[in-house]
């Protein structure tokens, strides 16, 4: 599914919108959280021209985004 979404030219910030609100429409879990890190060439070429950049975004919704331990669970375990 990740790779479906990633082939359409778009921002970061809407493909983890729009993965985590697939998930949540076929699925329909009590929460979903979805966190994407991408390094951009755009971000290593020029811009801020630094190797190795990257960009993270997340989407958190239900009992992901709106219970306290249920979203500090989640983001300690996506922190590794």
């Amino acid at each position: 599914m990740v790779r479906g979404f990633a082939r359409r030219l778009q921002i970061q910030e809407k493909m983890t919108s729009e993965i985590a609100q697939a998930i949540q429409t076929v699925l329909k879990p009590q929460g979903v959280g979805v966190v994407i890190e991408a390094e951009h060439s755009c971000m290593t070429l020029r811009g801020v021209n630094v190797p190795g950049a990257s960009l993270s975004t997340s989407c958190l919704l239900g009992v992901v985004r709106d219970d306290p331990r249920t979203r500090e669970e989640f983001l300690r375990l996506v922190r590794g």
